[in-house]
Parts: structure tokens; C-alpha cells; sequence
């Protein structure tokens, strides 16, 4: 059962990042993509879903949560773009691809984006697939903590991009460095609740035999936003254009939410 529904979900998620990626190609602009990146989570999960003919309960917790994750992403990401415009990192990325290896738009963003993406989406999500395939045992005391994480993380994640948006959108604050609310405690308030939220969607899974498995997905997740493609690139952009930047991250815990440290 395992390999038949992961292979369905292969065969949906890849006509999904296709269909983006040609639709990318006639505004040059890859930025939808980060909104997508959560909207696909809850497809995968969907998708997953939409295999069995009877429903457990455990399918359905699984299901509400990445939906009300991707729901809150996949809006705010796409709330960003359309006010924001272009992300600049993909900007730089395509246009080294160009200037460098002399690639088109076409094929930059195919094989950068989103032939990288599309299998990250899938190894990440593997708890809300593979979590789906058992329907024993109940859900019992770690899936009712994992749940209770995974909302947690989700208002987590999501107070500190309100927070960070309202700090922003002060022109008094033109410049500094957002170091209040959430921000106060880690510097990756965002990446931390996102993290969260997954270990617990896998603590849901991990109480089935197949579900444990799934580990390999919040495992990545966690490597790349605080190792890879999170918090090093925001930093070391942030070292460049704000000199207390330093003196940020001296008190300021990089992911776990912990006491500023004195000066």
C-alpha cells in the first residue's frame, strides 16, 4: 500500500509544480512558489486523503492540522508577494544562472527552483502521508501532544510574522532591528514555529508503524532552516545592512525560544 500511494502522490505533485512552473514562465517571477510550498503540503496530504475509502481519525487530525498550517502560510506568503513583489533572492539566483552559465529563464528556474523544491515538498510532508496509512491504534497521548504542537507551532509561527509585519510598517523603525515579542526570545520565531508545527504532525504519525518512518521529514526540515536555506540566508544578509545586527545575536538565542542573554 505504502508504494502505490506514494507513487499517486509523486505523479499529482509534480502536475502541480508543472502546471506553476509554466505559469511562472509567462510573468518571470518564481516567487508564487514559496506560497505554493505550503498550499502542496496539504495537496500531498489531500491527496493521501482521497485514496482510502473509509476514514480514520487519525487521517482526519492530520488533514485539519496541515490545513490550517497551509492555510495560514500558503495566505501569508501569498499576501507577501503581491505586496512585495519579486523575491530578490531568486532574482540573484536566476540572474547568476544567466550571467554565469549562460541558462535561460526557462531552464534557471526549472532546474533551481523547482526540480529542487518539488522533492524537499515531498520527503518534508511525510508524516501527513505516511501517517495516513494505518488505521491502528487510536490516537493515544503522543499524537494528542503532537497535535497540541503542531497548533502551537502554528500561532507561533504566525505571531511573529504579524509581529514582524506591524514593526515594519513603522517608519520609525526604517533601518532597525526587530528585536520584540517573539523576536525578543529567538531570532527565527517563523522558522522555529514551523519546525514545531512538524515535529508534532510526526508525533501524530510516528504512532503507527508506518508513521515512524516519516522522521526523515522533519529532519530536513529542521536542517534546512537552520542550516541551509533559513536562517543563514537571512542573517547573513542582516549582518550586511545592520551593523547592531551582532549585538542582536550575542543576546538572542538562533532557534529555541530562550531568555535574552545580558549584554
Amino acid at each position: 500500500m505504502i508504494v502505490p500511494v506514494l507513487l499517486v502522490n509523486a505523479a499529482v505533485l509534480a502536475g502541480c509544480f508543472l502546471l506553476l512552473w509554466l505559469v511562472c514562465l509567462s510573468t518571470r517571477d518564481v516567487t508564487p512558489v514559496d506560497s505554493f510550498w505550503a498550499w502542496g503540503m496539504l495537496v500531498m496530504a489531500l491527496a493521501t486523503f482521497l485514496q482510502f475509502d473509509a476514514h480514520h481519525p487519525r487521517q482526519i487530525l492530520l488533514l485539519a492540522l496541515v490545513g490550517l498550517w497551509a492555510a495560514r502560510l500558503g495566505s501569508y506568503m501569498l499576501w507577501r508577494w503581491r505586496h512585495h513583489g519579486p523575491d530578490r533572492r531568486y532574482q540573484a539566483l536566476l540572474g547568476k544562472a544567466e550571467r554565469d552559465r549562460g541558462w535561460r529563464f526557462a531552464k534557471a528556474s526549472g532546474l533551481l527552483v523547482f526540480a529542487t523544491q518539488a522533492p524537499l515538498l515531498f520527503i518534508v510532508c511525510l508524516p501527513v502521508q505516511l501517517g495516513q496509512l494505518d488505521a491502528a491504534p487510536a490516537i493515544g497521548t503522543l499524537g494528542w501532544i503532537g497535535a497540541a504542537m503542531a497548533v502551537g507551532g502554528t500561532l507561533f509561527e504566525a505571531i511573529g510574522d504579524g509581529q514582524l509585519v506591524r514593526f515594519k510598517r513603522d517608519p520609525a523603525n526604517a533601518g532597525k532591528v526587530m528585536d520584540r515579542g517573539l523576536w525578543r526570545y529567538t531570532r527565527h520565531p517563523n522558522y522555529f514555529g514551523d519546525a514545531l508545527t512538524w515535529w508534532g504532525l510526526y508525533l501524530v504519525a510516528a504512532e503507527t508503524a508506518t508513521g515512524r518512518w516519516a522522521i526523515v521529514g522533519p529532519l530536513l526540515l529542521t536542517w534546512t532552516l537552520m542550516k541551509w536555506s533559513g536562517a543563514p540566508t537571512v542573517e547573513g544578509k542582516m549582518k550586511k545592512t545592520r551593523p547592531e545586527y551582532a549585538d542582536y545575536i550575542r543576546r538572542t538565542s538562533g532557534f529555541l525560544p530562550l531568555p535574552p542573554r545580558k549584554a
